[in-house]
């Protein structure tokens, strides 16, 4: 059986941890944990957890470098973009939103630049986890480092095992099908469902 690659995004060390900008690691870690399996150190500057059905990966450079260890995993296990998904916070997704995409540009986002011009390809599957917009005038980059608000952490553990349900749904149904779930189920928690 082919195995996927699952890249989360994020930052490396614990004054990161509860970022914004981490979610993807926080969704990594709980896909690692519905495997029963832990994060080791790989050689290609990542922490790499194998399954059954994928590798689970979370680059150890920061944010603005994730391509060159995505690109060697991709190497080393011999997988193309078409079973990649990268998982990622995005400011153009309200809180409580998940979005599954294939492709399209990166929004700005500096790790979803990194991974297209290290593979030469926007072809991979993405899984955008809303983060909205920062409030006022405040500088986007400094909203998505900083931890989430209090009353977001509520809901988050909810939304990290949403959104591993996606990747797992994308990996056994594909696109189309995690789409038409997922995206009219957003996860307006306060209400219900819009």
């Amino acid at each position: 059986m082919d195995r996927w690659l699952i890249a989360g995004l994020g930052n490396p060390g614990p004054e990161y941890a509860g970022n914004r900008h981490n979610a993807g690691f926080m969704v990594l870690d709980e896909l690692a944990a519905r495997a029963g399996g832990r994060f080791k150190a790989h050689k290609s500057r990542a922490s790499v957890c194998e399954t059954r059905a994928a590798v689970l990966a979370k680059p150890l450079t920061y944010m603005n470098l994730s391509g060159g260890p995505v690109k060697a995993l991709c190497d080393f296990y011999k997988i193309g973009p078409e079973r990649l998904i990268v998982v990622h916070d995005e400011l153009d997704v309200p809180y409580g939103a998940l979005r599954a995409k294939l492709g399209g540009g990166d929004n700005g986002h500096n790790g979803l630049k990194s991974i297209t011009k290290a593979l030469g390809t926007r072809d991979y599957l993405r899984v955008r986890f809303g983060i909205g917009r920062p409030p006022g005038r405040m500088d986007p980059a400094s909203y998505v480092l900083r931890d989430f608000a209090t009353a977001e952490r509520k809901d988050l553990p909810f939304l990290v095992d949403r959104a591993a349900d996606v990747v797992e749904s994308l990996m056994t149904r594909g696109l189309e099908a995690t789409q038409n779930d997922f995206h009219r189920a957003d996860l307006h928690i306060s209400g219900p469902p819009r």
